[in-house]
């Protein structure tokens, strides 16, 4: 059932990389050449990943070099145990699900506060641009910080994307300007300023405009013929600005501040088709939002965190060639949004967080088709938490209550829901003198049902349940400095997953399709992942990154059904990534791939809906001039390297082989 060529061409990367791998050795994973404070951070961080609790994986700015990422489709990629849905092109949506929960059950924290749809309840990531972030972690099961909003503690899995930089003592404006262009009509500027106007107050700007034709080259097979096209209505026009601050008051008081904006008029090129590629949809998506984080320290055993937010976001598609009528749908969403945690530390052994959060929702739409009765939703969130930590071993206890209060302006409004959620997570160091941790846990869960899934016509069902999950873990990571010129990071994780009560669409007859609780979904699978760094000299060092993860996630709903026992749809096995760079005085070089078995686009598996597996290999030359405090970069990319043509979501093909030219300045 597999494809051959996927496993083969696996094979052949890992047989090359292994050897090197073998005599790789260096005194930390991230001993490279930053300035002082980057490297405190970051090492905070590669430590946190050792003594987590729960699987914890990080990319930092120099990891995103060094592996060659270009946005966050790519960085996704190289996360173990996620499944990316990508429309293709830069203008493609791209959702993204944790160890087969779906994209509903990832949570994404955009610094600090999380992002929300409460009417699809999926987060389209292709807004998202790495050149403002400085690291992105991906979180299983619960954080091993404990002093967080109980939102954050409500999805199985958070993807953390973090852009704010503390103050230091450097008070000269740092101005960053880019130009990113490549294929298929790709340019994107971007603008970023910065100043610390103290120590304790910093301040950014950022701006940023993308557009691209993605008029990308494909072919279809029909029969005994090769048909050669190209993807149309395809053009994407997108901009996205933001204000921040970071403000130490003191050394009890922090404040920070974000003003966000993002605007995307793109066409829709719908599924590739035989002998017509005509098509004219459109859709314009518009969110802006704003957020406040503060903390303060009300006492020597005591602590307090808020975040405030108000988010709106709107959407508009259109399609002139729909027959029969108009087929256009506008929808607004509003969100009101406040979270108060209270952290409790007794003695060095023992921390207590208590967090408490509301958030208002509200959708509306252009007509009573696309929206029956427009909902809104009052939720409450409660976490209490308790974490021992000694000598080798950390312990963390928590219990969740969720309260969602629905209601509609007219029409039948959806059942009121609440739930106990509890979870524990344990981390044990084994050697006394090594880092070697060994780490379990358990997290329940639920999801409640999105607006879409509630009220949408002929499809939503107001009355019903909750999906409920179930996860649990158990994992190590190793790591070693086994000379000062070598170093390695290793980790292996199993998980068995369950989803009960899980919201399925079945068809009523021919035109009506109706959400029902008939789901049950077990999962299980393992993710390993390994780091290793050769430092030849202070100017070169050799790096090894992979991720390698298997997923069974078959469907358990109605016993003999035709996908009862079967692999979700869009769901592979196996999934890789893999990295090997060589940073020198020169031309740093970084070969990059990723890869996937085959899937399914339906969960029956019919016959020729299989979409093959893939490996897309990749690769990367920067160069880095320094003039004082002005600093030059350009890097080049090539993607798809071997021209292969690759679909992750059926009949959406990704662009074949193409560049990016990227020239950054600074000072």
């Amino acid at each position: 059932m597999e494809d051959k060529t996927f496993y083969r061409l696996i094979s052949l990367y890992v047989w090359v990389l292994l050897p090197i791998g073998g005599y790789a050795q260096t005194d930390t994973i991230t001993d490279r050449v930053h300035q002082i404070e980057e490297v405190t951070v970051v090492e905070t961080q590669r430590k946190h990943t050792l003594t987590s609790t729960s699987p914890l994986h990080l990319l930092d700015r120099q990891d995103m070099q060094t592996m060659g990422i270009t946005d966050m489709a790519d960085a996704l990629h190289r996360l173990p145990g996620i499944t990316l849905r990508d429309y293709g092109g830069a203008g493609g949506m791209k959702t993204v699900s944790v160890r087969g929960f779906g994209a509903k059950h990832t949570g994404v924290s955009y610094d600090g506060v999380m992002l929300s749809d409460c009417q699809s309840g999926e987060i389209d990531l292709s807004r998202y641009s790495l050149d403002n972030v400085d690291n992105i972690s991906l979180v299983i099961g619960d954080n091993d910080d404990i002093f967080i909003p109980a939102r954050q503690a409500s999805t199985p899995a958070v993807l953390n994307i973090q852009t704010l930089r503390l103050p230091t003592d450097d008070v000269k404006p740092h101005l960053t300007t880019q130009l990113r262009f490549g294929s298929f009509g790709y340019v994107s500027p971007f603008v970023r300023y910065e100043q610390n106007f103290s120590n304790h107050f910093a301040f950014s700007a950022v701006a940023e405009y993308t557009y691209a034709e993605n008029d990308y080259p494909y072919e279809l097979q029909n029969g005994d013929y090769l048909i050669s096209e190209r993807r149309n209505n395809s053009r994407m026009n997108s901009g996205h600005g933001e204000l921040n601050f970071l403000w130490t008051i003191n050394d009890k008081n922090r404040l920070s501040g974000k003003v966000y904006y993002y605007d995307n008029d793109r066409q829709l090129p719908g599924q590739v088709r035989y002998y017509t590629n005509l098509n004219r949809e459109t859709l314009r998506d518009r969110n802006f939002f704003g957020q406040l984080w503060y903390q303060t320290r009300l006492a020597e055993r005591w602590s307090m965190k808020w975040n405030g937010k108000f988010n709106w976001y709107s959407s508009s598609y259109r399609d002139p060639l729909y027959q029969g009528g108009v087929n256009d749908a506008d929808y607004w969403q509003r969100e009101a949004y406040t979270s108060v945690a209270l952290l409790y530390t007794p003695n060095d052994s023992w921390a207590f967080d208590y967090s408490a959060d509301y958030t208002f929702n509200n959708l509306s739409g252009n007509t009573q088709q696309s929206m029956v009765g427009r909902p809104y939703r009052h939720t409450i969130l409660q976490s209490a938490t308790a974490k021992y930590q000694k000598s080798r071993v950390t312990i963390i206890g928590r219990m969740l209550y969720s309260l969602y209060l629905n209601d509609t302006k007219d029409g039948v409004k959806s059942s009121n829901m609440r739930r106990l959620s509890p979870s524990l997570s344990l981390s044990y160091k084994a050697l006394a003198d090594g880092e070697l941790y060994i780490r379990a846990s358990y997290k329940n869960i639920f999801r409640a049902p999105t607006f879409n899934e509630n009220y949408y016509f002929h499809y939503g069902s107001y009355d019903l349940n909750p999906e409920s999950a179930q996860q649990f873990n158990i994992g190590m990571t190793y790591a070693n400095s086994l000379s000062q010129l070598f170093s390695v990071q290793c980790s292996l994780d199993g998980y068995y997953n369950e989803v009960k009560d899980k919201i399925m669409a079945l068809p009523v007859n021919m035109f009506v399709w109706r959400c029902v609780n008939v789901g049950k979904v077990q999962i299980w699978g393992f993710d390993a992942t390994l780091r290793a760094v050769q430092k030849f000299s202070l100017q070169q060092v050799l790096s090894i990154t992979g991720a390698y993860s298997y997923q069974s996630a078959q469907n358990k709903a109605l016993p003999g059904s035709a996908s009862y026992g079967l692999q979700l749809a869009y769901t592979p096995y196996h999934t890789f990534s893999g990295s090997l760079c060589y940073e020198n005085p020169w031309l740093n070089l970084s070969l990059h791939a990723t890869a996937m078995s085959k899937r399914w686009a339906n969960n029956e598996h019919y016959e020729d809906t299989d979409i093959k597996g893939h490996v897309d290999f990749g690769i990367t030359a920067w160069r880095r001039f320094q003039f004082g405090r002005h600093q030059l970069e350009g890097r080049l990319d090539i993607k798809n390297l071997f021209n292969r043509q690759y679909e992750l979501v059926r009949l959406y093909p990704m662009p074949r082989r193409s560049y990016q030219i990227t020239i950054n300045y600074k000072f």
